[in-house]
C-alpha cells in the first residue's frame, strides 16, 4: 500500500492494470484511522488481484473534490479508469469485500 497524490492520480490508479482501491483519508480523522487495519488486511489478503492506495485529502485536494467525495473515509474502487464502487464511512471487512470482490 502506497500514496497516491493529485499528480500521481491518473498514472497510478486510472491506468493501472489492476483493480485500485483508494482510501482518501486525512491525518485528523478518526474514522479513517479505525478503518486503516481493515483496509490494510485487503491490501495484504488481495496482493497480485488488487492495489491498494490512500490519499491525504488535505495534501490533495484537487482529485478528491473532482470525484464528489465529501466525507471521510472514502474508498473508491477503480477499474480500467472507471470507478466501480464507492463506500463511505468506518465499514466492516466483509462490508468492504462485497463492494470489492464482483470487481475482480
Amino acid at each position: 500500500m502506497f500514496e497516491v497524490t493529485d499528480a500521481t492520480f491518473k498514472e497510478q490508479v486510472l491506468e493501472s492494470e489492476l483493480p485500485t482501491l483508494v482510501d482518501f483519508w486525512a491525518g485528523w480523522c478518526m474514522p479513517c484511522r479505525m478503518i486503516a487495519p481493515t483496509v490494510e488486511a485487503i491490501a495484504e489478503e488481495y496482493t497480485g488481484r488488487l492495489n491498494v492506495v490512500k490519499m491525504d485529502v488535505d495534501a490533495n485536494p484537487a482529485t478528491p473534490n473532482g470525484l464528489g467525495i465529501r466525507g471521510i473515509p472514502t474508498l473508491i474502487l477503480f477499474k480500467n479508469g472507471a470507478e466501480v464502487s464507492r463506500v463511505v464511512g468506518n465499514q466492516s471487512k466483509k462490508a468492504l469485500e462485497n463492494a470489492i470482490l464482483p470487481h475482480l
